[in-house]
C-alpha cells in the first residue's frame, strides 16, 4: 500500500476534497487545514466506512 498522500477518490473535482494516507493504518485529512491533524482508522473500519458510502 501507498506511503504517500493522495486525493481521495471519492473526492468530487472541487477544491474541497480530503487527502487519504494508506498504510497499516488508513489516514484521512482535510487539504485546506493540513496543520489541524488527521482522522485514522483501522483497516476494517475503513472497509467499513467505503461500504456504506454510496457508489457513484
Amino acid at each position: 500500500m501507498s506511503e504517500q498522500w493522495h486525493k481521495s477518490s471519492y473526492s468530487s473535482g472541487a477544491q474541497n476534497c480530503v487527502e487519504v494516507r494508506e498504510g497499516e493504518s488508513t489516514l484521512v485529512r482535510d487539504t485546506q487545514n493540513r496543520e489541524l491533524g488527521h482522522l485514522g482508522f483501522t483497516a476494517g473500519e475503513w472497509t467499513a466506512l467505503l461500504r456504506a458510502l454510496p457508489a457513484n
